[in-house]
């Protein structure tokens, strides 16, 4: 898994697709802190990560859409399956580094809450809390695009169909409350990855959202496992 995970971070920043991704969000974190600066006023910091939010959720299936599809398209998927490594080991080692692009910009989007520290007093608690639910959200959501990068071996494809599922999860809670049988409506809140992820954005923790996401994770990890396994003995 190891040596997976550190030939798809070269892949990444041996390419322009994780500076780009990495530099555009720090820029856009850079913007709307800015804002909040100009405004004289740290109790908007709550509106930078609530935009930010869909900005994370658009660049997700870009870092994610060559991590499976690119392999299919080159044939180089061929020598990861004859290699004497497990299948969950490749597909754990690309979800790393997928993460790991996420992960990286979104630590470094503290960076201007920290510089305001000197001169301000930001709500800390809430912007760990928008930064843990931030991760835990993007590790899911991760999860998904690696999965739906392994069903094709269109990059295109792969960045289309993850951000459907993206919007389709980020809305799902409107439709429970269109929904008249109060089973099903319950059933879709349960799933609602925006009901969940409110929580940290009002600077609490939930076990159970976070038991949830990762949950989430270890699930599309284990059916992008099943997935490079049948093409293994096919």
């Amino acid at each position: 898994m190891k040596a997976i995970f550190k030939r798809e971070i070269r892949a990444y920043f041996n390419s322009p697709i994780g500076y780009v991704c990495v530099a555009a969000l720090l820029a856009l974190y850079g913007f709307y802190y800015f804002q909040v600066m100009a405004l004289g006023s740290t109790s908007y910091i709550s509106a930078v990560y609530s935009t930010m939010f869909t900005f994370c959720m658009m660049v997700i299936p870009i870092i994610t859409m060559r991590s499976m599809a690119d392999d299919q398209k080159n044939k180089t998927d061929q020598a990861l399956l004859t290699a004497p490594v497990g299948v969950t080991a490749i597909v754990l080692g690309k979800f790393l580094a997928c993460f790991f692009v996420y992960f990286v910009a979104s630590t470094l989007g503290l960076l201007p809450a920290a510089a305001m520290n000197f001169f301000a007093s930001p709500a800390w608690g809430e912007i760990i809390g928008n930064y843990l639910g931030t991760l835990l959200y993007g590790g899911a959501m991760i999860s998904i695009g690696v999965f739906v990068s392994s069903l094709t071996v269109s990059q295109i494809i792969a960045a289309i169909g993850t951000f459907a599922m993206s919007v389709f999860l980020m809305y799902i809670d409107m439709l429970a409350s269109s929904m008249s049988n109060p089973v099903l409506s319950t059933l879709v809140e349960w799933i609602s990855f925006n009901t969940r992820y409110t929580t940290f954005t009002q600077g609490m923790f939930s076990v159970s959202s976070a038991v949830f996401f990762l949950s989430v994770v270890a699930v599309f990890v284990f059916l992008t496992a099943r997935r490079i396994e049948s093409r293994r003995w096919s």
